[in-house]
């Protein structure tokens, strides 16, 4: 367990793992071993964010880019790296060529997505050439990981500076650092750092934003890089969650989404107070924000409680993601997923008994280590049996360093293609029957933006999270409108701005 403490110190002073005798001095690599320990150590919360005085003004006239790979989290993530190099100065460049600090923010559940970011790395290095002063960032999940890290070393000299998930606060003495040494330089913390409120962040429009409510996973499930490179749950404190959120409604924003790697867990590492998901949501169901999501969640820390003030409805919406990962017993096992397909089938039958008009969606993988064909017709079942508005659906990709990549992989990749095509006719044939089920019906829209292939056309999505395009003038977006649905496909829906018919 883990206490709070307000703290009052300056960004040089927050704390970080102590380096080696061994490490150089801009030289700070990820260790696996490290980010894999779950101590007790207290984890301090910080209010006072500043940009150091020597750092102030430093971008001032140059350009900045982010480009962001994965979840919201790293979106999230970017938000604030954007905040704290727009507080130095700098601004928002529109390409590559025209810019003075690159970030890529990476994503490493995947291999595929890693591949994207090595891929980027050697397009931009004829960039780096035309412009030496540029620097060069990789950042996010990717830089937690030690084959990564030494990848870069070896591959990509023209990488100035490396940094990880727990230490974004630290951009700033990390640029410097990177514009005045002549090695690479890099700064991983394989421990999680303290959790450092008010740093800046530049949302984009005043329609929908992320909020952080919590950092970190405990789970471990065997398939997952995300413990090792997010590190041990830690839940911010509810009264800055509310302040946040409040914040975002006095300024006009229409959406939050709640954001964690497992938002089910928040408030489990308190030790002042009893305080969970559950109560945080019943709070900000409060506040004067049309819509709230979350994600993401795990069936294992969903209980009862949530499952209650959820059905409270108002600004809370029905739309509830819920990874399943498999449908089979025995594959959720080996997962270490700590629950069984009867667990959540249960779980589903509670939600749906409380929220009858709940929208669900979920994760699935497909071709884990030892999968067989009767194991995978389970899920097959399970998706029949809950009937899903939609899912993502995934090819089991092996992360070095965690369990089950140190198991034998016996499904054969042509079975696995085969398998992900069969699941995704189920899922596809489901999505469209729960589309066609609006057909003709009225929906509440929340506009954001305009097709970017027609003008004329605006998009936006409903309480349960479905994309609709309309015809409509673009001075509605960000706004709520009526749309009688005229058309169901599988992943869209069309319609029309409804009109009130006179009585």
């Amino acid at each position: 367990m883990t206490t709070r403490n307000e703290a009052t110190t300056d960004l040089k002073s927050v704390k970080s793992p102590k380096r080696t005798e061994d490490y150089a001095k801009y030289f700070q690599p990820p260790s696996l071993k490290d980010a894999k320990k779950r101590g007790k150590e207290e984890i301090r919360v910080h209010y006072d964010f500043a940009i150091p005085e020597e750092m102030e003004g430093i971008g001032k006239g140059k350009r900045y880019l982010i480009h962001t790979y994965g979840c919201q989290m790293n979106e999230h993530d970017s938000e604030t790296m954007a905040g704290i190099l727009e507080r130095l100065g700098y601004t928002r460049a529109a390409a590559e060529e025209e810019a003075d600090v690159i970030l890529y923010n990476t994503c490493a559940i995947r291999e595929n997505a890693e591949d994207k970011v090595f891929g980027e790395l050697g397009n931009v290095k004829r960039i780096k050439q035309n412009n030496p002063n540029l620097i060069l960032g990789v950042c996010g999940c990717m830089s937690q990981e030690e084959s990564v890290v030494g990848k870069i070393l070896k591959s990509y000299p023209h990488v100035d500076l490396i940094f990880g998930t727990h230490n974004i606060h630290r951009l700033p003495v990390l640029l410097r650092d990177a514009m005045f040494s002549k090695e690479m330089v890099i700064e991983v913390w394989s421990k999680e750092g303290d959790i450092i409120e008010n740093m800046p962040k530049v949302r984009e429009g005043r329609i929908k934003a992320w909020v952080n409510i919590m950092y970190g996973c405990d789970k471990f499930c065997t398939y997952c890089i995300v413990p090792y490179t997010r590190g041990k749950e830690r839940s911010r404190r509810p009264e800055d969650v509310i302040a946040e959120v409040r914040e975002l409604a006095r300024q006009g924003f229409q959406e939050v989404t709640l954001l964690g790697q497992n938002v089910n867990a928040y408030g489990k590492d308190f030790t002042d107070i009893k305080y969970g998901f559950g109560h945080l949501l019943d709070e900000i169901r409060q506040i004067g924000i049309p819509r709230v999501r979350f994600t993401t969640s795990h069936p294992r820390d969903f209980d009862d409680h949530l499952i209650e003030v959820l059905a409270k409805g108002g600004n809370l919406v029905e739309h509830i993601h819920l990874p399943v990962q498999s449908g089979s017993s025995e594959i959720l096992k080996k997962m270490a997923r700590k629950y069984t397909r009867e667990h959540y089938l249960e779980l589903v039958r509670k939600i749906k008994a409380a929220i009858p008009n709940v929208v669900l969606t979920t994760d699935i993988i497909v071709g884990f280590p030892g999968e067989t064909e009767e194991q995978f017709e389970e899920t097959l079942s399970l998706v029949k049996e809950v009937g899903y508005d939609s899912a993502y659906t995934f090819i089991y990709s092996p992360r070095e360093g965690t369990p089950a990549a140190d198991m034998e992989d016996n499904v054969p990749a042509d079975v696995k293609k085969q398998r992900l095509y069969r699941l995704n006719e189920l899922v596809n044939q489901l999505s469209l029957e729960k589309n066609k089920a609006l057909q003709d019906q009225v929906v509440e829209v929340l506009v954001e933006g305009v097709s970017k292939t027609n003008a004329a056309v605006l998009s936006g999505r409903t309480r349960g999270n479905k994309l609709v395009h309309f015809v409509g003038d673009p001075s509605l977006i960000g706004t709520f409108v009526d749309v009688r649905i005229t058309e169901a496909r599988t992943w869209t829906l069309h319609g029309e701005i409804a009109t009130k018919i006179e009585v």
